[in-house]
C-alpha cells in the first residue's frame, strides 16, 4: 500500500480574505451594540468556555474508564447538556424559593432609587448643624437636580419588566449558541471561515481574560460587601435598608470596571447616610477600604494580562458610555482588549 500523503498545513490567508474578516468581525460587534445584543453575545463567550471546560474535565474522568470508544463525543454532548439545563434549574429553584424577589427585582430598584432621591433632599436634616452650615447656598437647588434625576430613573424602571425579560431570554439563547458551538463536528475550512475562526479565537481569549478576571473580582467584592452588610452593621446596631437589592447591585455594578465600584460606593454611602451621618461613614471607609485591595487585584489579574493601563480603560470606557450608553461601559475593556490582540498579532504595538 502506499504511504498515505500527509495532509498540508492550511495556507495563509490572503489579505482580501483578512479584511473580509476583520469586517465581517467589526460590523457583528457594532450591530451587538446597536441592536442591544451584548447580554447574549457574553453569554456566548461564557457559554463555549464552560462547555469546553466542563468537556475536558468530562473526558478526563472517561480516560480513568475506557470503556467505550465515543468517551470523547459523550462527553461533548454531557458537558452541552448540562450548559443548556443548568440555568433552566437555577431558575427553576429561584421562582420557587425567592420568586418574589425575582419577579419584582426591577420593582426593588425602583424603591431604592426613590429612597436616594428622598435622602439627597433630606441631607441638610441627616448631616449634624455644624457640618451642615458648611453646605453652600446652592446645594439646594443641586440636591433638587440630583433628586428629580434619580426619581426619572426610578420611573423608567418601573417600565423595565419586559425589558428585564428580553434581557434573560438573549442571555440564555446566547449560552444555548455558545455550547452548541463547543461541541459541533469541525469540517475542513475555507479561507474566510479559517479566518474568522482566528478572529473568534482572539475575541474568546481576550473575554477569558477580562471577564472571567472581573467575574472574580465581583464575586470577592460582594462576598465582603455581604459580610459587612449582614453580619458588621447589624452588630454595630446600623443595619441598612435594602441589603438584598445592594448585595445584588454591588455584584452587578462589580463587573463594570472602576466606574461600577464608584456608582457602587455612591449609593451604599447614600443608603447609610438615611440611617445615620456614622453609618454612612462606616459604608465610605469600609468601601474605600477593600476597593483599594480591590484594585491592587484588579491591576495584578487583568493589567497584567492585557497590558491595558488604568487610563486607556477609564478614556476607552468614558468614550463607549458616550457613544453606545451603560453597555457600553461594559463592553469597552472587552472589546478595546480584543482590539489590542489584534493589533499585536499583526505585530503593530
Amino acid at each position: 500500500m502506499a504511504q498515505a500523503a500527509k495532509t498540508p498545513p492550511p495556507a495563509s490567508p490572503s489579505r482580501g480574505v483578512l479584511l473580509a474578516s476583520y469586517l465581517l468581525m467589526g460590523g457583528a460587534l457594532l450591530l451587538v451594540m446597536w441592536r442591544g445584543l451584548l447580554p447574549g453575545l457574553l453569554c456566548v463567550c461564557l457559554g463555549f468556555l464552560l462547555t469546553r471546560a466542563l468537556t475536558h474535565w468530562l473526558a478526563r474522568l472517561a480516560r480513568r474508564n475506557p470503556a467505550h470508544g465515543s468517551a470523547p463525543r459523550l462527553a461533548q454532548v454531557a458537558a452541552a447538556a448540562v450548559v443548556m439545563v443548568l440555568p433552566l434549574a437555577l431558575l427553576a429553584l429561584g421562582l420557587t424559593q425567592s420568586r418574589s424577589y425575582v419577579v419584582d427585582a426591577p420593582l426593588q430598584y425602583r424603591e431604592l432609587l426613590n429612597y436616594l432621591a428622598r435622602t439627597v433632599l433630606e441631607l441638610r436634616q441627616k448631616l449634624p448643624p455644624d457640618m451642615a452650615a458648611y453646605l453652600p447656598e446652592g446645594a439646594a437647588e443641586i440636591q433638587v437636580v440630583i433628586a428629580g434625576y434619580l426619581g426619572a430613573k426610578a420611573g423608567a424602571l418601573a417600565m423595565a419588566g419586559r425589558a428585564w425579560l428580553a434581557g434573560l431570554l438573549f442571555a440564555y439563547v446566547g449560552l444555548l449558541i455558545g455550547a452548541l458551538a463547543a461541541v459541533r463536528v469541525p469540517g475542513r475550512p475555507r479561507p474566510l471561515a479559517l479566518a474568522l475562526a482566528q478572529r473568534i479565537a482572539l475575541f474568546g481569549e481576550a473575554f477569558r481574560q477580562i471577564v472571567a478576571a472581573q467575574f472574580w473580582i465581583a464575586a470577592f467584592n460582594t462576598l465582603l460587601t455581604a459580610l459587612f452588610l449582614l453580619i458588621v452593621m447589624p452588630y454595630w446596631g446600623l443595619p441598612l435598608p435594602y441589603t438584598p437589592v445592594l448585595i445584588t447591585f454591588t455584584f452587578v455594578a462589580g463587573l463594570v470596571p472602576i466606574v461600577g465600584n464608584l456608582v457602587c460606593n455612591v449609593v451604599i454611602t447614600l443608603v447609610g447616610l438615611s440611617v445615620s451621618p456614622l453609618a454612612a461613614v462606616a459604608c465610605l471607609g469600609f468601601l474605600i477600604l477593600i476597593h483599594k485591595a480591590e484594585y491592587v487585584i484588579n491591576a495584578k489579574v487583568v493589567g497584567s494580562r492585557t497590558q491595558m493601563g488604568v487610563w486607556e480603560l477609564l478614556s476607552v470606557m468614558f468614550v463607549a458610555e458616550a457613544v453606545f450608553g451603560p453597555a457600553g461601559l461594559v463592553a469597552a475593556p472587552l472589546f478595546y482588549a480584543y482590539l489590542k490582540k489584534e493589533l499585536a498579532a499583526r505585530q503593530l504595538v
